[in-house]
C-alpha cells in the first residue's frame, strides 16, 4: 500500500538501541532478545536491517554510551544511519538508503518510544512508507519525574495509537515480534 512507486520491499529499523540510551529503560533485556529474534528472522529472509544512531551532547559520537549495546552486532554490510534529531529522516541518509533497497514497508524497533521512536513513526509514514511497530520491541525509561505517565502507559498508548494508524495510501500498525511478517503486503 506504501504510496512511493517501486518499493515493494520491507525493512527492519532498529531505533538508538544504545548504552546511554536503554541503560535505564523498561523491560530492557526482554526488549533486546525481541530485537534479536527479529534481526535473525530478517536476515534469514533476506530483509535488510537498517540500524539508526543517535549522537547529542549526552550521546557523545565514539563515547562508550553512544555505542550499540553489545547485546545487538550489525553486519558490516548492514547500512548505519546518524542521526542529530528525533525522526530518523531528519537529515539523514535513511531515505536514500530505504530508496537504494526498493523499501516501501517499515518494521520499526528501538528507544525511546516517547520520542525518537514516535518520531520516526510520524516521520515515516509522513513520507509515504507503510509503518509497523513492534510492540513488545521498543522501550524508554522512566520520566514520570518530569510529568510523564508511568513507562507501561507509555509504551500502552503508542502502540494503542499506532495500531489505528493511517493516512491516503498508507498504513500502520502493531503487532508483536511472534506476530511479524515481512511481506509488504501483510500489516504484521
Amino acid at each position: 500500500m506504501t504510496t512511493l512507486p517501486g518499493r515493494p520491499h520491507s525493512a527492519l529499523l532498529i531505533v538508538d538501541v544504545q548504552n546511554g540510551v536503554v541503560a535505564d529503560a523498561y523491560n530492557r533485556d526482554v526488549v533486546i532478545a525481541n530485537i534479536n529474534s527479529l534481526i535473525g528472522k530478517a536476515r534469514a529472509e533476506g530483509v535488510p536491517v537498517i540500524w539508526v544512531q543517535h549522537s547529542d551532547d549526552e550521546l557523545k559520537q565514539g563515547s562508550e554510551s553512544w555505542q550499540y549495546v553489545p547485546e545487538l552486532v550489525r553486519r558490516d554490510d548492514e547500512p548505519l544511519v546518524h542521526k542529530l534529531y528525533g525522526d530518523s529522516f531528519e537529515d539523514t541518509t535513511l531515505e536514500a538508503e530505504l530508496a537504494e533497497l526498493g523499501v516501501g514497508r517499515l518494521v520499526v524497533t528501538g528507544a525511546q518510544t516517547d520520542a525518537c521512536i514516535r518520531s520516526t513513526l510520524h516521520g515515516a509514514i509522513v513520507r509515504g512508507y507503510d509503518v509497523t511497530l513492534v510492540g513488545d520491541a521498543h522501550t524508554t525509561e522512566d520520566l514520570t519525574a518530569y510529568g510523564a505517565p508511568a513507562v507501561e502507559q507509555v509504551i500502552a498508548h503508542t502502540n494503542l495509537y499506532w495500531k489505528w494508524q493511517s493516512a491516503p495510501g498508507r498504513r500502520g500498525g502493531t503487532v508483536d515480534t511472534a506476530e511479524v511478517s515481512f511481506g509488504a503486503a501483510d500489516a504484521g
